[in-house]
């Protein structure tokens, strides 16, 4: 097949799976157990999504059997309760997330890892193994016991994955933030859990750059009393004595003797225990802690790394995220799948903008994870990594972190290789995977992701609550999923956790995005429609930004919107309404941006800042961000904000005529 590279468009087909490719996909596999165990064939893949959205109990019973599920105890049911929120998956059942990772012990690397100052090596399965079970052994010895928060301030390395999976072995509840976040970013979203130990780091380094924690550390020990314990993993200052209290050096549990698998055991809890604690982005407040529990994200994963994005024992996966972004969570989620994840702590493009590929290569990764901006940039700098790298191996690339353009999608083929699969997803943190996205067996159109996730009763919904076709609506899911949160932290009556989701229309989740469904199943997810910020595949919230900018005294209000380009890419500008008197010169810009990298993190910093005369309010003093957006991506401002909801209908001049003016960013 000839692609026309230069005029591609919309929908265009960029490849089509052979049968050789369809025959060897994991869905394959998993479409034959159907018919040979449970008497059923499907003439598409839109019959099999129909059949797992229709009959919830049957499909996900079989994710439960094909993926052979241990539980202590078995489940009453598949669904107790079908509500929505409220849904009770496999009531009765016991088991245990981090023993479905560790049943796959055996012979060689359960991950490979590299820093910008370490060259790729391998951690073999007993080790890994090894070391999770002697720090979960230790972190019992604390008295750390199931429903305790261990939270970690840890880059991507593989003593954060062994500290995730210690802590669910022993059933205590996991939260992390990547050190590039201020110790306020940390203390917004984990002071709410009173975690009982705290992981962190002294420093790192990014872009050939050293970046010393050890104050952020202390303060968010400092501020946060019910830290007993602190674990310090030295990075960039090994020699140097520890002089926080209750501190352990990371490197001292080597000393300790090795627990054997035969004298561990994994604590047995209920399906609905929680794992993990996300975070969302606080756009209207702190961040809400979203707890996702051991059974709805092991049978969550292994549905969606296996059966979309074709995950296969003696995979190799290479994602590049830090460990504040879900992304991190489906990388570390690799290990139940018996593929061995890339773990790599650095800057993406140093020393040189070819880095990722050049550890695709030595990684022999057949699964590459990365974001349209990084092959918008990869498109600028005329980089051609198919004709420089041995990527051989590579099978399939997956696009996450924002709309993905037609044009973006055909740079693989014409500057990869002409027959490999080009995947993308949305979903998001909420659920920990993804709504709609890839299907090893269907061709790959321009601009589309490929279809709705099995057992994803999602849709696009009009204004009056209908379900349409070939046209954008809200996206909305109809039925419960398993790994849907199990409940908001501190949020006792699960008022927020309904407002988050289930408005306005009861007992349906309304996801935020944009979303278009077309006739053959094709999906394209077109950005937020709330006022959350989508930066470089991470969600920030306002709300951050604003409690960032509080000090400096010369502004007096602010408004942020992030727009994604139709070429791809970001622009994120700042409007800042100062103080009579101000100035918004070079080193009040400065100060700003100096502000946002310090407290939140580089992906916070704006792309522009831009004096305006006045912050538009509504009556009840909320800023209309959601209009400001639509207005700059061309809506006619008539019908995107009502005048007389607002403080003052003149405060949205400047944007309507910066919007014209600037036509696009």
């Amino acid at each position: 097949m000839t692609i026309s590279f230069n005029d591609v468009v919309q929908g265009q087909r960029l490849w089509q799976p052979s049968p050789e490719h369809i025959q060897h996909t994991y869905l394959t596999r998993y479409l034959n157990w159907l018919k040979h165990e449970r008497g059923l064939s499907f003439v598409d893949y839109a019959a099999l999504w129909q059949w797992s959205v229709n009959d919830l109990d049957a499909f996900w019973q079989s994710i439960w059997d094909h993926f052979q599920v241990q539980a202590s105890c078995p489940p009453q049911a598949v669904l107790g309760q079908r509500t929505m929120p409220g849904a009770q998956w496999f009531p009765g059942a016991r088991l245990n997330f981090a023993e479905h990772i560790l049943r796959n012990e055996r012979a060689g690397d359960a991950l490979l890892y590299l820093s910008e100052t370490c060259a790729l090596q391998g951690l073999p399965w007993a080790e890994f193994a090894g070391q999770v079970r002697t720090l979960a052994t230790y972190l019992r010895e604390l008295g750390v016991v199931p429903g305790d928060r261990v939270v970690a301030y840890l880059p991507n390395v593989p003593e954060t994955m062994i500290a995730l999976c210690a802590c669910a072995a022993i059933g205590a509840i996991w939260a992390s933030c990547s050190p590039d976040f201020g110790a306020e970013g940390v203390l917004d979203r984990v002071r709410q859990l009173a975690p009982k130990v705290l992981l962190a780091v002294d420093g790192y380094r990014y872009g050939g750059k050293v970046f010393d924690r050890r104050e952020q550390v202390r303060r968010i020990l400092c501020e946060l009393g019910s830290i007993e314990h602190l674990i310090l993993l030295p990075t960039l200052y090994p020699d140097e004595p520890i002089t926080l209290p209750n501190a352990l050096d990371w490197h001292t549990l080597h000393l300790r003797p090795t627990v054997r698998a035969a004298d561990f055991h994994c604590e047995q809890l209920p399906f609905d225990h929680p794992l993990w604690v996300l975070f969302s982005s606080g756009t209207t407040g702190l961040p809400k802690a979203i707890v996702q529990s051991h059974g709805g994200i092991l049978l969550e994963q292994l549905k969606a790394l296996h059966l979309h994005l074709d995950f296969r024992s003696g995979d190799t996966a290479l994602i590049f995220t830090t460990t504040g972004w879900m992304m991190w969570n489906t990388l570390f989620s690799a290990l139940l799948c018996g593929v061995c994840p890339v773990l790599y702590d650095g800057h993406p493009t140093w020393p040189a903008s070819d880095t990722l590929w050049q550890i695709a290569q030595d990684s022999r990764a057949s699964f590459f994870g990365t974001s349209p901006t990084f092959i918008e940039l990869m498109n600028r700098q005329a980089i051609v990594p198919g004709e420089h790298f041995d990527l051989s191996a590579l099978r399939t690339v997956m696009l996450v972190g924002s709309p993905v353009s037609p044009q973006c999608n055909a740079w693989f083929y014409r500057n990869l290789k002409a027959d490999m699969w080009v995947t993308t997803g949305s979903g998001g943190t909420d659920i920990c995977s993804g709504l709609v996205s890839g299907v090893p067996t269907l061709p790959v159109h321009a601009g589309e992701i490929q279809a709705r996730a099995l057992g994803v009763d999602a849709h696009a919904f009009d204004e009056h609550g209908q379900p349409v076709l070939d046209q954008v609506g809200e996206l909305v899911v109809t039925s419960p999923m398993p790994s849907m949160p199990v409940y908001f932290w501190d949020d006792p009556t699960g008022e927020r956790y309904r407002q988050s989701y289930f408005q306005p229309w009861s007992g349906v989740w309304r996801h935020g995005d944009f979303f278009l469904l077309n006739a053959r199943g094709g999906c394209q997810v077109l950005g937020r429609s709330d006022a959350t910020l989508n930066r470089f595949g991470v969600r920030i919230g306002t709300a951050e930004i604003y409690r960032a900018l509080e000090p400096i005294t010369q502004i007096e209000d602010a408004l942020i919107v992030n727009l994604d380009l139709p070429e791809g890419g970001f622009f994120m500008p700042l409007f800042v309404q100062l103080q009579p008197g101000a100035e918004l010169d070079d080193a009040l810009q400065q100060r700003v941006r100096e502000c946002l990298r310090l407290s939140c993190t580089p992906r916070h910093v704006p792309d522009c800042i831009i004096a305006v005369p006045l912050i538009p309010m509504t009556l009840t003093g909320k800023k209309m961000e959601v209009p400001v957006r639509r207005i700059m991506m061309g809506h006619d401002p008539r019908k995107v904000a009502n005048p007389s909801a607002m403080r003052d209908p003149h405060a949205l001049a400047f944007f309507i005529e910066y919007a014209n003016r600037s036509h696009q960013p």
